[in-house]
């Protein structure tokens, strides 16, 4: 008998613990994780912060000009880059630590990318954001500053718009 209800005192005191563990897994409830802290050194020199995200939908985007698929899908990023910066949309196309940087401003200059550039000379701003090695990476941010999508290769583009609609309509 004593067995009995010490067992049972002990289940369900672990019950309890799971219960709570899983409602604090449960915090923000979308499973959106804050965009990890990151300093983007832009190519005319001036630094942006992942602080600086906050209040606008991004689309933060790691590739290299030697990258295929990257070259291939950038004019769908500044298509969708145009379509949507009015409505409180951003984009930071991040050059991995790899890419000559002068063959990443030649990119941006001879394609006129409209939206910010960064260059990650140290490779830190890709360490910081997961590690990042396969280009394209491409992470949206809320804003609220949180990653709500990540794509490795390149997105569905109309999928993508519907996700960006969605995240701007929110306050």
């Amino acid at each position: 008998m004593k067995l009995t209800s010490s067992l049972t005192v002990c289940r369900t005191a672990l019950a309890g613990i799971l219960v709570v563990a899983a409602l604090a897994g449960l915090s923000g409830c979308g499973g959106a994780e804050a965009a990890p802290e990151s300093t983007f050194v832009l190519l005319d020199g001036s630094k942006k912060t992942t602080a600086d995200l906050k209040g606008k939908v991004t689309l933060v985007n790691f590739w290299a000009t030697s990258c295929v698929t990257c070259v291939a899908e950038m004019p769908k990023i500044i298509s969708t880059y145009n379509k949507y910066n009015s409505q409180g949309y951003d984009t930071v196309a991040v050059a991995m630590s790899y890419d000559p940087p002068s063959y990443v401003v030649n990119y941006a200059q001879t394609r006129q990318l409209p939206f910010k550039v960064a260059i990650d000379n140290t490779g830190s701003v890709a360490k910081a954001w997961g590690d990042v090695k396969l280009t394209p990476t491409t992470y949206l941010v809320n804003k609220r500053g949180e990653i709500v999508k990540q794509y490795v290769g390149e997105p569905d583009f109309a999928a993508l718009h519907q996700l960006i609609e969605k995240l701007l309509a929110e306050t």
